[in-house]
């Protein structure tokens, strides 16, 4: 699970899957190019709301975090904005439950990590689905 988790950094999985996606998938290479786009755009504005909204990260006293943050603040979750962002436009290409399964996965996995509260993924669910419905 941790080593899933991690993968989930800066969109990475998404980002690298896409980019796989591009290279193989000549038929379908607009809908990865756009996942791409789309996942870029919604990590850059997740870390623009994480500095607006500045909820620090969960702290539990005697129970560590699993897995180490970029930073210290908390909402939403970069991890889900990213992978629900993906899951919106790669369900284009991909079966949307495996896809969607995977999203869930990851973000239900930062919490599982002791890095966000359930409402932080929740948040970043909704932000990454609604740039991907609002970005061409």
């Amino acid at each position: 699970m941790l080593l899933f988790t991690r993968t989930g950094e800066h969109g990475a999985l998404w980002l690298a899957g896409s980019v796989l996606g591009a290279e193989l998938d000549r038929r379908r290479r607009p809908v990865y190019l756009r996942a791409i786009r789309v996942v870029s755009i919604g990590y850059l504005t997740n870390i623009a709301m994480k500095y607006l909204v500045r909820r620090p990260r969960p702290v539990l006293d005697g129970l560590p975090a699993l897995s180490s943050t970029v930073s210290r603040l908390s909402y939403p979750s970069a991890h889900s904005t990213t992978s629900f962002a993906a899951a919106r436009v790669l369900s284009g290409a991909l079966p949307a439950t495996p896809v969607y399964a995977c999203a869930a996965a990851m973000a239900l996995s930062r919490v599982y990590a002791g890095v966000h509260y359930p409402s932080d993924v929740a948040a970043g669910a909704l932000l990454g689905t609604s740039l991907a419905e609002a970005l061409p």
